[in-house]
């Protein structure tokens, strides 16, 4: 079964390590793109140990990581317009370098790159707390409420890094532009997580009454 999983979590970060890598560099029209070459390490060298790790310590937890088919239309809709954010978004990066149209200093690069690592480092302490975590809306056999860690000061802790993630990949490209593009995800991630409370709530035991004890969704004291 761990060879199917592995083989499965193999073929689809080769996948993507190359469809972003493609985006990115024939966009760009060099290799000679160090933005370039510094957003895929930072992205995917992370990705894989993330991936050994919950390999060998959470199978189950990879396993529904791995997993992105939706089956609500809204949320469908979702995924696609984050899939034409990233593609868009990374073009415009490549041509940015290309055209030379606003090339950022390097002291936002920098910056940027350093809240990447924070929010990675985030994210994975979100997987070890949530076992549950689903890249899916669903509920599982025995799921229960987590309230604890950073689940304690907001209900919706994956998404709030994810926003800091995807916010910082394109400064990491050096590209405003394309930071633009991607100011489309907050929008999206509040758009998910309204039809996802209604979901858990029908269908979570005890999430209405962790909103009451929780009351912040995204950002403490602002929403």
């Amino acid at each position: 079964m761990k060879k199917k999983l592995l083989f499965q979590a193999i073929t689809k970060f080769l996948c993507g390590a190359i469809l972003v890598g493609l985006l990115i560099f024939l966009s760009a029209g060099t290799f000679d793109f160090w933005n370039g070459w510094l957003f895929m390490g930072l992205l995917f060298i992370p990705m894989f140990i993330t991936g050994i790790i919950m390999l060998f310590k959470s199978p189950a937890l990879l396993r529904r990581r791995l997993n992105a088919k939706e089956e609500s239309e809204e949320q469908k809709q979702v995924i696609l317009y984050s899939g034409l954010m990233f593609i868009l978004g990374f073009v415009l990066a490549g041509l940015n370098y290309r055209l030379e149209w606003i090339i950022l200093p390097n002291t936002v690069v920098i910056v940027a790159s350093i809240i990447f690592l924070i929010s990675y480092i985030l994210y994975a302490e979100v997987l070890r707390e949530n076992e549950f975590l689903s890249r899916t809306i669903e509920v599982q056999e025995n799921q229960r409420v987590v309230d604890t860690g950073l689940y304690g000061i907001v209900r919706h802790p994956m998404y709030a890094i994810t926003i800091l993630l995807f916010l910082s990949m394109p400064l990491v490209l050096g590209s405003i532009i394309s930071f633009l593009i991607f100011l489309i995800y907050p929008a999206l991630i509040i758009k998910r997580i309204k039809n996802e409370e209604k979901f858990l709530e029908k269908n979570l035991q005890g999430y209405t009454e962790y909103k009451q004890k929780v009351k912040y969704r995204l950002i403490p004291f602002v929403w």
